[in-house]
């Protein structure tokens, strides 16, 4: 699959928003708001790449972007704080 490169700024800002909405919905998970961001940004690459092959469909344009985006930020914090945190959420 190519992106083009709006494509991946729009990722990479959108990743920054649903990084700072995880942190905030999964408190005491976090890892500090540039972690937080980090892991937002790899949950919107996966949520860009993942969701659309699965057939999920929230609505078109930035926000449900940014839902799917932090759907991703918050399964990747929960399963990071799994594997770091001694297998508890």
């Amino acid at each position: 699959m190519y992106i083009s490169n709006e494509g991946l700024l729009v990722i990479l800002f959108v990743g920054l928003v649903a990084g700072w909405l995880a942190g905030k919905v999964v408190r005491g998970a976090g890892f500090g708001i540039i972690g937080d961001i980090a892991i937002g940004i790899c949950g919107a690459l996966v949520a860009s790449l993942l969701f659309p092959k699965l057939g999920i469909r929230l609505g078109t344009g930035l926000v449900s972007e940014i839902i799917y985006s932090a759907i991703g930020a918050v399964i990747l914090l929960l399963v990071v704080r799994l594997v770091r945190g001694g297998g508890r959420f």
